[in-house]
Parts: C-alpha cells; sequence; structure tokens
C-alpha cells in the first residue's frame, strides 16, 4: 500500500467538550420547568380556558400537525409579508395530548420549530454585557450556515368546537438566550379545501421596548387533519372536465405497474414550464398567480400535502418567475391549495383548486387542473408530464398549457422515443460519420464514458461549465452497465438522443447574450459510429423567456458534432466537440461555433493520477529538504572557511531568504493549525489528502538556516577591512539586477500572453496565473531559478578569489530549481489528464517546454560560469582588456625579531 502524509487532529480538549455539554443539559432541562412556572390564564383563558386535564391520552393520526408551512417575521398581515424568495419553514408537532374534564378541550404539549434566514438576531434582540470588554473573535474557517432555527415547548388547549388554539411556552434560539412565549391559532377538526388554511401567530409575553422582545411572528400552513375530498368528486361527476379534454387518452401511459402509482411521480419540488399560447389574459384580472407586475408567471412547482393510495392528492402549487423553487416553503399570494383524483378511464390526474389570497379578498376555487403522462418523447417533445390549467369562470380566454421540465431523469415505465429528424440528420452529419477514425475500441451503446463532463468556450474565450449524457440509446431509456439490448448493430450506427447543459460563470455569447450563471439547456438526436467514435446530432436550444412572453421557443437549428478516443488510447477520456449554428449570419440567433471538451476521467486515469499526485507530494518533500541540507552544507563550508563571507553577494542571499519568507507569510497559519489539509476527491472511493503542515514546516527550516547565512555575510562584510569596496559591488549589483528582472519580467508577460493565445483550441483546468498576482508568482520562481545572477555579477565587480559558494550548495540549489522542469517535461509526454499539479505547479513558475529547455540551460550556464569564476578568478571569463591592468606581486615581509637575530 502507497503512503500517505496524514497528522493527526488535535486532541478534543476536555474543558471545552465540559462546557457545552453543561450549556445543553442546563438548556433543555430548564425550559421544562420554566413552561410550568408560565401564567396560562393570564395569556390564553379569553381564546381557550384552561381546565384540568385527565390521564387518558388523546390519540388521532396527524393530530394537530403541520408540515412545512411559512413563517413572516415582524408583520400583522402575514398573506402579503412572507418572503418570496428565502425558505422560511414552520413545523408544528403534537407530542402528546390528554382528555380534560370538558369533552370538547384537549391539553396539548406541542413543539413549534422555525427555520429561515436572521432567526437568531430576530430573536436574541439586545444582550446586555453587564460593561464587560467586547472581543471580536477569530471568524469560522467554515462558511457559516445561511438558515437558522429556533424551538419552542408549548403547553396549551385545544378547543374541538371552534378549533381555537393557545398556547404558552418557551424556545431556545441560541445557547445563551431563552424567550417566553404565546402561540394562537384555529384549527377546526375537518376542513375542506377551501376551508384548510390555518392561521396562527406566535407573540412575545414581554412587553414591547424590553430586551427580549420580538414583534408577533405569522405562521401560514394547510391543515392535514380531518381532511374531506368534497370538490374534486363533484367536480367529476357533473362532467367539469369533459369541456377541456386534452385529447390524451389514447396516447397517454396508465399507472398500471408502477409502484408506488401517482405518488411516485409527481413528487415534492416537481417543476413545471408554462404556455400562455391559447391563453388570451391581458390583465392581472385572469391571471394565476399574480407575481409582482407580472401577469403571466413561467413556472409552476408543486409541494404535495397528501397523496393517498386510493389516488387522491392534495398539492400547494407555488408560481413564479424563477427556473428554480423556493425550497420547502411557498408564498401565499402566488400559490394555489388543490386536490384532485388519479382518472384511470381517461389516464390523467385532474385536480381543482383555489387560490389561497388576493390583495382585496379570499378567492373562489374556479382552478382545474388535468395532468397526462405521454407515452413516446422526440426532440422537440421532451416533457414525461404535460397538462392544462383554465378558469371556469373566464372559459372564453381558453387554457394554458404546462409541461414538466425537459430532460429529467425520471421517466414512467413504457415511454419510448421517436427519431424524427433521420432526414436532417442524415443530410448534416453523412460525411462525418463516415470519415476514417483512429484505429482502436470505441465505447459502445452500453459505456459509461457515453456521459461526460465538459468545458465550452466561444471564440471570445468565455467559458462555460456543464455535462452532456445520452436519454434514449435506440428505443430504451440510457442505463450504463446494463445488458438491456438483445440486438446489436452490425454496420456500428445507433440512434441516440442527448441531454446537453451547461451554466455561464459570465456573460456568455451563444445566439445572444445569455447572462452569468444562466443554465442553457439543449435536447440533441443523432447517430453514434461505435466504429470511429463520432457522434453527429441536431440539436433545440431552449430559449430563454422573454418578459411578457407567452411561449418559450426553440432554436432547432443546430448541429452537434462529438468525436470520442479510443479505449485502449493514451487518453481514453479524452472527447472533444463542436456546436455550429446552421442559419445565415444575418440571422439573430447565429453564432459562431463553439468548442468543448471533456472533464471526464476514467478508472484508468484516476489510478494514474492518484499514483502521480502521491510521487509528486513526495517530491516536494524530498525538494524541500534538499534545500534546508544544501544550506547546510554552505553553512558548515563558511564555518571551516571564514574568510570566504564577505565575498558572497549579500542581494542573492535576500532573494533565497525572501523567497522561503513569502510563502510562510502567505499560509502562516498552516504551520500551527493541523486540521488544515488539502482534499481533492477522485470520483472512485478514495480520498487522497494532502497536508500541507509538512511541507511548510520543512520551510521555516530553509528559511532560518537561509536567514542565519544572510546575518554572518552581513556581519562579516562589516568587520572586514574592505567593506566599502565590498557594498559599492553589492550596490552594482543592485542597481543592474532592478532593471534587468524588470525587463525579463516584461517578456516573460508577454511570452506567456503569446503562448496562451495560440492554445485556444485545448482545454485545462484553469489556473491563477492568468491574473497579475498570479503572474507575480510565477515570475517569482523565475527570479529564483536564477538566483545565481547577482553573485556571478558580484564576482564580476569586486574580481573574488577562491571558493566563495560550497560546488554542492551551488550545483545543489541549481538542481532543486531545475528539478521540476525536468519532470514538467517528462509530465508532458504522459497522460494529459491529471487534477492538479503538487510539483512543478504552474502557479509558482513559468512551467512549458519553451520555458523549461530555457531555464534548464540557463540554470546550467550559471553553475558552469560560477565554477569557472571560482576556480580561477571573478574575471577570469572577461576579454584581458576589460581585467584590472595593475597585477599585484607578493614581497616578502621582515618582521622586527628577524631583524634583531
Amino acid at each position: 500500500m502507497e503512503p500517505r502524509i496524514r497528522v493527526p487532529f488535535p486532541p478534543f480538549n476536555l474543558l471545552h467538550l465540559l462546557v457545552i455539554s453543561t450549556l445543553f443539559i442546563t438548556k433543555s432541562t430548564s425550559i421544562p420547568h420554566q413552561i410550568s412556572q408560565l401564567s396560562y390564564s393570564k395569556y390564553c383563558n379569553d381564546v381557550v380556558e384552561e381546565h384540568q386535564s385527565t390521564e387518558t391520552q388523546y390519540s388521532n393520526n396527524n393530530f394537530l400537525r403541520l408540515d412545512k408551512a411559512v413563517y413572516s417575521l415582524g408583520f400583522q398581515n402575514p398573506q402579503f409579508n412572507f418572503n418570496p424568495i428565502s425558505s422560511q419553514i414552520a413545523s408544528f408537532t403534537t407530542l402528546k395530548a390528554y382528555h380534560t374534564n370538558s369533552n370538547n378541550i384537549i391539553k396539548i404539549n406541542a413543539v413549534l420549530n422555525l427555520i429561515g434566514p436572521d432567526i437568531v438576531s430576530y430573536f436574541s434582540g439586545d444582550v446586555h454585557r453587564r460593561n464587560l470588554r467586547l472581543v471580536k473573535v477569530r471568524p469560522p474557517r467554515f462558511e457559516p450556515r445561511r438558515h437558522a432555527g429556533a424551538e419552542f415547548r408549548l403547553l396549551g388547549f385545544w378547543d374541538m368546537y371552534t378549533g381555537n388554539i393557545c398556547m404558552v411556552g418557551a424556545g431556545s434560539v441560541s445557547l445563551l438566550r431563552s424567550v417566553n412565549v404565546v402561540f394562537k391559532f384555529n384549527y377546526p377538526n375537518s376542513s375542506v379545501l377551501d376551508t384548510s388554511l390555518i392561521n396562527g401567530t406566535l407573540e412575545s409575553m414581554m412587553p414591547a421596548g424590553s430586551g427580549a422582545y420580538f414583534k408577533p411572528v405569522s405562521v401560514l400552513g394547510v391543515s392535514g387533519m380531518g381532511y374531506n375530498f368534497s370538490y374534486i368528486g363533484k367536480e367529476i361527476e357533473s362532467g367539469g372536465f369533459d369541456g377541456y379534454d386534452d385529447g390524451m387518452g389514447n396516447v397517454s401511459l396508465g399507472l398500471s405497474g408502477v409502484r408506488g402509482g401517482i405518488c411516485s411521480i409527481i413528487t415534492w419540488g416537481l417543476r413545471f414550464e408554462l404556455d400562455y399560447d391559447k391563453y388570451h389574459c391581458e390583465d392581472a384580472s385572469c391571471s394565476f398567480g399574480t407575481v409582482g407586475d407580472e401577469i403571466l408567471p413561467r413556472f409552476m412547482s408543486i409541494k404535495v400535502v397528501d397523496c393517498l393510495e386510493d389516488g387522491k392528492v392534495r398539492y400547494v402549487l407555488q408560481f413564479s418567475n424563477e427556473s428554480y423553487g423556493k425550497g420547502l416553503s411557498f408564498y401565499p399570494l402566488t400559490s394555489l391549495v388543490a386536490e384532485g383524483e388519479w382518472d384511470e378511464k381517461k389516464k390523467r390526474v385532474v385536480l381543482v383548486a383555489c387560490q389561497l389570497f388576493d390583495k382585496r379578498a379570499l378567492r373562489g376555487c374556479s382552478i382545474r387542473l388535468a395532468f397526462s403522462f405521454p407515452s413516446s418523447l422526440s426532440l422537440k417533445r421532451r416533457s414525461s408530464i404535460v397538462g392544462k390549467m383554465w378558469s371556469t369562470e373566464t372559459k372564453n380566454l381558453g387554457n394554458v398549457s404546462f409541461y414538466s421540465s425537459a430532460n429529467v431523469n425520471s421517466r414512467i415505465k413504457g415511454t419510448s422515443y421517436e427519431y424524427l429528424e433521420n432526414e436532417k440528420v442524415q443530410n448534416f452529419c453523412s460525411e462525418n460519420l463516415d470519415s476514417k477514425g483512429k484505429k482502436g475500441t470505441y465505447p459502445d451503446e452500453k459505456s459509461p464514458n457515453l456521459r461526460f463532463d465538459m468545458m465550452v468556450r466561444n471564440k471570445k474565450g468565455q467559458m462555460a461549465y456543464g455535462y452532456a449524457s445520452p436519454l434514449y440509446i435506440r428505443d430504451r431509456f440510457y442505463t450504463p452497465f446494463e445488458n438491456q439490448w438483445n440486438h446489436s448493430s452490425t454496420n456500428g450506427y445507433i440512434n441516440v438522443s442527448y441531454v446537453i447543459s451547461f451554466k455561464t460563470r459570465d456573460e456568455f455569447e451563444f445566439g445572444g447574450k445569455i447572462p452569468g450563471s444562466k443554465m442553457v439547456e439543449i435536447s440533441a438526436e443523432g447517430v453514434y459510429n461505435t466504429r470511429n467514435g463520432v457522434l453527429c446530432m441536431i440539436g433545440c436550444k431552449h430559449m430563454s423567456y422573454e418578459k411578457f412572453q407567452k411561449k418559450r421557443s426553440l432554436d432547432c437549428e443546430l448541429v452537434i458534432n462529438v468525436n470520442f478516443s479510443p479505449l485502449n488510447s493514451k487518453d481514453p477520456g479524452m472527447i472533444h466537440g463542436n456546436i455550429k449554428s446552421t442559419r445565415e449570419k444575418a440571422d439573430p440567433l447565429y453564432f459562431e461555433p463553439i468548442e468543448f471538451g471533456s472533464s471526464s476521467v476514467t478508472t484508468t486515469q484516476a489510478r494514474e493520477s492518484i499514483w502521480r499526485m502521491d510521487l509528486e507530494i513526495t517530491m516536494v518533500l524530498i525538494s524541500n529538504t534538499l534545500a534546508c541540507i544544501f544550506i547546510g552544507l554552505q553553512l558548515f563550508h563558511v564555518k571551516r572557511n571564514p574568510d570566504v563571507l564577505p565575498f558572497i553577494s549579500v542581494v542573492m542571499l535576500v532573494v533565497l531568504t525572501l523567497a522561503h519568507m513569502i510563502p510562510l507569510l502567505l499560509n502562516f497559519e498552516a504551520v500551527f493549525m493541523s486540521n488544515r489539509k488539502q482534499n481533492v476527491f477522485l470520483g472512485t472511493d478514495q480520498w487522497l489528502e494532502v497536508n500541507e503542515v509538512l511541507v511548510r514546516v520543512i520551510t521555516m527550516v530553509a528559511f532560518l538556516l537561509q536567514f542565519r547565512l544572510l546575518q554572518l555575510t552581513w556581519s562579516s562584510r562589516n568587520n572586514h577591512e574592505s567593506r566599502k569596496n565590498l557594498w559599492v559591488s553589492d550596490k552594482k549589483v543592485l542597481y543592474i539586477s532592478c532593471p534587468l528582472y524588470v525587463a525579463i519580467g516584461l517578456i516573460a508577460w508577454s511570452a506567456h500572453l503569446l503562448q496562451n493565445s495560440h492554445t485556444k483550441t485545448r482545454f485545462h483546468i484553469a489556473s491563477d496565473n492568468t491574473t497579475f498576482w498570479g503572474a507575480l508568482k510565477s515570475y517569482t520562481g523565475l527570479v529564483l531559478d536564477a538566483f545565481l545572477i547577482p553573485q556571478i555579477m558580484f564576482s564580476l565587480f569586486y574580481d573574488t578569489h577562491g571558493t566563495v559558494l560550497a560546488p554542492s550548495f551551488y550545483i545543489g540549489s541549481t538542481l532543486v530549481r531545475l528539478l521540476p522542469h525536468v519532470y514538467d517535461l517528462y509530465r508532458a509526454h504522459g497522460s494529459s489528464w491529471f487534477y492538479d499539479k503538487i510539483y512543478a505547479n504552474p502557479g509558482m513558475d513559468y512551467y512549458s517546454t519553451m520555458w523549461d529547455v530555457v531555464i534548464c540551460c540557463g540554470g546550467i550556464l550559471c553553475v558552469l560560469v560560477i565554477y569557472v569564476q571560482q576556480r580561477f578568478t571573478g574575471r577570469s571569463l572577461l576579454p584581458k582588456r576589460f581585467r584590472d591592468d595593475v597585477l599585484y606581486q607578493k614581497v616578502p615581509v621582515i618582521t622586527r625579531e628577524q631583524e634583531i637575530f
């Protein structure tokens, strides 16, 4: 088993555990005691009088329960102030219920939970600090939870006749605070569609202005107890749905053989797009769900309230203009409550719906809906659930069509696919499909490689990221690995349909400007040739909605080409392709071809990458350790030869010291935080944990050794008899080095930009060296590669003699800097897929074939120059006319003792 670098977590502080446990235990035990001290009669007797309870428990399914209700903070009018954007979820659960000495009064213990934004700050109020100094704590390393919760334990009574409930209790919103509350609402013993709305208010017991006071919180939900399906049966008997027969009775799928029936098909969060092409509504009076100034909401999502085995259902239908749902909550002003059932004869679900609120009054139940399940799909019809919606009060306006989101994975058993674009595919794809590909074995129809993640780029270099996946292979829903095809194509051609989806980061040109963070969906169908790995398809882009647009349109003038690599090639996971428009250039929907490449990885590549990352981690540790050893050998050299210290270039030592110090400053806390890791998941069951701590510790050792060498050099030079000349020489080195480094930096930046401009067709994981700071880090690495240049110039100016730098230091340190470039040349000839580069990181130096060769040659040249300078003299490489003309001759010195004797 290959070794892994692991640093254990620090032991948990038992004192912290004891304090936290004490807080939790104290809070959990103090709240029930606090409830028993509250006066029910003071706050609730005017709603439901207090009665003596018995020991007989009251049992009833779904008794006084609210699931996935909503709440509104600080408003008196709940129906108009619920937040339509964020999820504000309320739930009410009865824990215990007892009979009392009154037949119609039930005593209940319950819990109310509120989950959503601003909960803690709303209930916390002003916390008194007893004049203690406020200390700012370092923020957490992880992103805090955006949705916190509050829990209230309640005790009260319910009147079965009137439905009124009043409860008192206490709740905790943090470990440091609890609040006393009163909860009042009306929950009838039985309800029908237009009376199933439950409205309640949570109030503070504290007077206004006190620290614990909060404004009333309104709760709104749908009753789950004693519901009677009274509307739908009458509507079916009276033929209310016959006038809007969708004509799909013969082509709609039934539910025979579907486990779970309708409950497994129409589920929570299912989203539909609305089509107003046949609905002639011009103002808000005929809109089914008004959203601000919009009279035509674009989307409808399902919130399931009840789904029974006999096919009866209850839904909350949420309307919005956003393609995403509102999580678990709903917005009352744009929601319908509906009841319905499965019509086995017509093979559809029919619903009667009521709008919850209007800004003027409660609306009636005049809205009707019908859902059907098409038995077949095609390129332009990808929705597995379709339907219609109309109002009995405005029959003359027509109906609204709706259909489930295209290309979703949920399918009803028996759904088939029709290939209706065969002629178009033949016209645009015949030449490409018959092209001669590389020799090898390509993915077949059961291969998981047919689905791939991808990076998309247009001609302007704008990027997007997404995936492409088969929807149907021939007439079967795509399921990789399963042997569901009993026949195979003799000529290699297979009919396929695809789903292509990608999300833009910033603005993206693709037949018009697509804003950032928007999803682009493309439906496609065509032919895949298993003999050459070529896939060619006709595509339909789902166009984004424009304001007041009644129907979403499709752009079906797309041709999509995909080329798969052979499975036995060097890069079996590499896939490249393009999307082209067949429109004329003058057409406003025309776009320049966009290219995409695969970012998927095969199992073999994942294993190779894990091995490579282990190797690179080891090489990083070895390189840093060798750097420490070579600096130590130089310190040992100057200890044995202290007279060479003044002749080491201070500029060179400063450059090397800064090179080790800057990474420590950028990652200072990593040295002391042992739980800082870089975790990389590679699509298998293995996690590769790269701990930076050991690397930083070795870097700190190298920095301390390098700083010690700088200190010794500085001290020896100040005590040297020729210190003035030595400092003058180093100043000359500095004056020449600065412009030289600036010129090299400009040349490197220009070459880097030129190189990037010629690699538009290559797809790599984006690195940060394209930014200014990223380029600066790479340039710093380039300066370090040439760290011997200041010493070479110093030796020229001062004309040094002797072995100033130990060969082990300047040769070894140069090798440490050049080995990553040699490894990068080797890596470039291996597999082109990698998840991350740890050793020879492009973010820390310039790495490419050109740069690797130039830097290696330059490093070797510097080593040779240093060797010659130390073997002869500092100016030995210069022509004779540039050397000093004055030669000094050794003269014997006669001492005083020699004169005497």
